[in-house]
Order: structure tokens, then sequence, then C-alpha cells
């Protein structure tokens, strides 16, 4: 084998293993973006439950009957 196809041949290996990272790297950018949409639609609710005791939904607490043992 001359060097020139050594070359060549250490090249295409570099290329192939350069191809696998490029596959693994994007696929755990897709499973992190999935992970980061369910993390905003998780904190949109909360901040809609936020808004909603914020709004008086649920009774203040001078309102609110006393405990039982009282």
């Amino acid at each position: 084998m001359n060097h020139l196809e050594a070359r060549i041949e250490s090249l295409e290996a570099k290329v192939a293993f350069q191809d696998e990272t490029i596959d693994i790297l994007n696929e755990e950018l897709k499973a992190h973006q999935q992970q980061m949409a369910k993390m905003r639609r998780q904190m949109e609710l909360l901040g809609e439950k936020f808004r909603e005791v914020q709004s008086g939904s649920v009774m203040p607490q001078e309102q609110e009957p006393p405990p039982p043992h009282y």
C-alpha cells in the first residue's frame, strides 16, 4: 500500500468517525429540545396557576373558615 492510499484510508476513517459523532450529537440535541419544550410547557402551566392564585380564585385567608380543631 502506498502512502497516498494510507492517507485516503485514514481520512475515510476520520470521516466515518465524524459522521457517527454527528449522528450521536444530533440525537442528543433532539432529546434536549424535547425536554426543553416540555419544561417550557410546565413553566407556562405554573404561571397560569400562579396568576389564578393571585387573581383571587382562591379564598383569601381571612375569609377561610377556621380549621376544625378551633
